[in-house]
């Protein structure tokens, strides 16, 4: 019977395998107490198991609260624990109950986050993944060869539906390849859902008419399960290519329920991300998150940028960015939201260390505060990519292109 193996970073006071049990009892057929029916053959079946307990450190404060230790020691250890399919099946909701859930609630840790989830072969074929992938957006948006290079709405809610349209009108013609809704905003006082996609639409849909580049728009459906359905049949009928989702706000269900859609290609944004994360003996490592949305359908999915305004190191940014660009089974591939405080210098070591131009790279300031106007903003963005892959530094790329210049005096500092 195959099994659903998951890695995690744990903190104890206790031995560190004797508290990998009690998360494998809690997590599957045990509780605090032996009960009636938890026969030998039940355990057989269902009982998770641990798999192995590699101790690491030895710490004298804990991480999180939990139970005290007695000598003042925690340690640290990484703990597999594997799951019979026969638990839950094809639920992606049952398995992360399974997987997370209560285990973070259990007093025997005083830190635990989930590092991997190791998936059967059977997913691969009960999950289709994302319907376009990296290659499906670049079909979509005519780019092949560089980034995708995108930006978001700015300022992110109380634009009307006609200054929206207008944005969107310079930045086609400044030849972007991707715009998005803000998270914040869906269908606001002074900007209707439906009205905002028929407005934008019209630039997008007449700009394709008279250049044959039809720019990838992302509007934000999230919402309600059947308001989103709703949502997502507008930008269809519109013409559009891409809808918008909350992830961690809609949920795995409402996720896939859009993805089994495959007529758009559907943005995953992970706001909330921190919350799940940003604690290092807490929540879930990207590693793990990705393949979730993944399976979801999800086609493309945020991973902050280099050098960007938020907490996440670089060495974290290029880990998801690795991550999402791992193959998983024959389904298509996610592509990397690169964002946050971005503009064209950071292109340098993004290139540097990923060494892919298989990404979505956004920039909301860097594009739309550039000194020389937002089309200038565009094209300093593809200038400083090209300079990156042709192995230019960021300097001698200023020199090259008066743009990119511009971008270095206002935002290099």
């Amino acid at each position: 019977m195959e099994r659903i193996t998951a890695t995690y970073f744990i903190e104890t006071p206790f031995a560190p395998e004797a508290a990998a049990q009690v998360l494998a009892g809690e997590q599957s057929s045990g509780t605090f107490v032996a009960v009636p029916g938890e026969t030998e053959e039940l355990k057989q079946r269902f009982a998770a198991r641990v798999e192995s307990v590699e101790t690491l450190e030895t710490v004298t404060e804990p991480a999180i609260p939990g139970a005290t230790s007695k000598d003042g020691k925690y340690h640290r250890a990484i703990v597999k624990v594997s799951w019979s399919i026969e638990n839950f099946g094809y639920n992606l909701p049952v398995m992360v109950s399974t997987l997370q859930g209560n285990l973070y609630e259990i007093t025997q840790f005083t830190g635990l986050k989930l590092m991997d989830i190791e998936l059967p072969v059977s997913f691969g074929e009960h999950y289709s993944g994302p319907a376009f992938g990296i290659d499906g957006c670049r079909k979509l948006t005519g780019v092949n060869d560089r980034p995708l290079i995108g930006t978001i709405i700015k300022p992110s809610i109380g634009l009307t539906i006609s200054q929206t349209a207008d944005i969107v009108r310079t930045l086609a013609e400044a030849g972007i390849d991707f715009i998005k809704d803000d998270e914040l905003l869906s269908s606001s006082a002074n900007s209707n859902f439906n009205d905002r996609v028929d407005a934008v639409m019209q630039v997008i849909n007449d700009h394709a008419d008279k250049t044959g580049k039809k720019v990838m728009f992302a509007f934000n459906i999230s919402g309600e399960a059947d308001e989103m359905l709703q949502r997502y049949e507008k930008i269809v009928n519109s013409g559009g290519t891409c809808a918008m989702i909350s992830i961690n706000s809609i949920g795995l269900s409402a996720a896939k329920k859009i993805g089994d859609q495959k007529q758009l290609a559907i943005h995953g944004h992970r706001n909330g991300w921190g919350m799940l994360t940003r604690h290092p003996l807490l929540g879930i490592d990207f590693k793990a998150y990705q393949k979730l949305w993944r399976l979801a359908g999800v086609d493309q999915l945020h991973v902050n940028g280099i050098q960007n305004k938020f907490w996440e190191s670089d060495d974290s940014v290029v880990h998801s960015i690795e991550a999402c660009l791992t193959p998983m089974y024959d389904h298509k591939t996610v592509m990397p939201v690169v964002s946050s405080g971005q503009w064209g210098g950071q292109a340098f070591e993004t290139y540097r260390r990923t060494k892919t131009v298989d990404l979505l790279y956004m920039a909301g300031g860097g594009i739309m505060a550039h000194p020389m106007g937002a089309a200038a903003g565009v094209l300093a963005l593809q200038q400083a990519w090209k300079a990156a892959v042709e192995g230019m530094s960021l300097e001698e790329a200023a020199k090259e292109f008066p743009e990119f210049n511009k971008s270095v005096e206002k935002f290099g500092k």
